[in-house]
């Protein structure tokens, strides 16, 4: 923690903040895609078959993957070197980055081992991003006040959930995680969407409300520095992950990302919020749910599976409407950046005396 050893001011993290990521982001990211192009850790494609990737995407076979480890790796180096890791908020969200990066690297592994796109057991998958957010719920349930267990309900204000703050909890680590994950499907998507929802937490953590209503002395402010690090990650990882993209980010980036956004939301109370504020990843879930949903009852009903969209998740139905990459990825942030506002809109009116 080299804040302390320095001396920084808050100015002063906020600045590394915003350099480490970069500067790592920018000096190693040539030597990282060239050593995963010698180690062949290139990226499996589906053929465009049934509900899964467009026709087109066979061109981006071999471009190497695991980028993630680049991308959270600069987050860690600047989160263990500049946040106070006494915090019980920075201890969580570090905590569940780490083990979903963790468990996207083996997903990433497997996929290019194997040369396919099957990666690691699904219920694997869900059963330790599940022991990672419960493990996050219970140690902040158990450090904060029994009685203070607030939640933001949008345009409303906060309100005390008791308990249910655990499985609240739980379901929105998991639930964005894998979120983030299905989004991940176009050069620079999840990334670019990524940015303004870490924008509204470190606003709202660097402001003079207290965003975590959780007594006992708790606070989201040491969230600040962390949420504006992994946006400039997120930034510098777009430079080289652009169209066409030099690498992916693969579920190493995508699931910690994930990750580490539900994390944000359940240390500052804004679970509910967040369904406006990454409404994207909302959608790109939500249509592969439905999708998959909706093939099996009408396969149950007429003997053939039929589908909602021309291809899920959301991202590719507009692919396959002929929209070019480019194009459903910049309108895809354009999304992002209206759903800020309106997050924004949701959160500033409300009453947060937390009484």
């Amino acid at each position: 923690m080299l804040h302390y050893f320095f001396n920084l001011s808050r100015a002063g993290v906020y600045l590394m903040a915003l350099v480490t990521p970069l500067a790592l982001m920018f000096i190693l990211g040539p030597w990282t895609i060239r050593k995963l192009r010698e180690l062949k850790a290139g990226q499996p494609v589906r053929e465009a078959h049934g509900n899964v990737h467009a026709p087109d995407h066979a061109a981006k076979a071999g471009t190497p993957t695991m980028g993630g480890v680049l991308l959270i790796g600069a987050v860690g180096v600047f989160s263990l070197l500049f946040l106070p890791l006494t915090s019980v908020c920075v201890q969580c969200v570090l905590l569940v980055t780490f083990v979903t990066a963790f468990l996207g690297f083996l997903d990433d592994y497997a996929k290019v081992k194997k040369h396919n796109s099957a990666g690691v057991n699904g219920w694997f998958k869900i059963l330790l991003q599940t022991a990672a957010a419960a493990a996050c719920a219970v140690y902040l349930y158990c450090s904060m006040d029994a009685n203070a267990c607030y939640t933001l309900v949008p345009f409303y204000g906060f309100v005390n959930i008791g308990w249910l703050f655990i499985p609240l909890a739980i379901l929105t680590i998991v639930a964005t995680s894998n979120a983030v994950n299905l989004t991940d499907g176009l050069d620079g998507l999840a990334s670019g969407c990524m940015m303004p929802a870490l924008f509204f937490y470190f606003v709202i953590t660097a402001g003079p409300v207290d965003a975590l209503p959780f007594g006992n002395g708790i606070t989201a402010e040491p969230l600040s520095p962390y949420a504006i690090a992994v946006a400039f990650a997120c930034l510098g990882f777009l430079w080289y992950n652009c169209h066409p993209a030099r690498v992916f980010m693969g579920d190493t980036g995508s699931l910690a990302l994930g990750g580490a956004l539900g994390t944000l939301a359940v240390c500052t109370g804004t679970e509910l919020l967040l369904t406006i504020l990454a409404g994207v990843f909302v959608a790109e879930a939500s249509s592969v749910v439905v999708q998959v949903v909706w093939f099996k009852i009408t396969k149950r009903w007429y003997g053939e599976g039929r589908r909602l969209f021309r291809m899920a998740p959301l991202h590719h139905h507009f692919e396959k409407g002929g929209m070019s990459e480019t194009q459903v990825c910049v309108r895809f942030w354009i999304v992002s950046a209206l759903l800020l506002i309106l997050a924004v809109l949701a959160y500033v009116p409300v009453d947060h005396s937390f009484s």
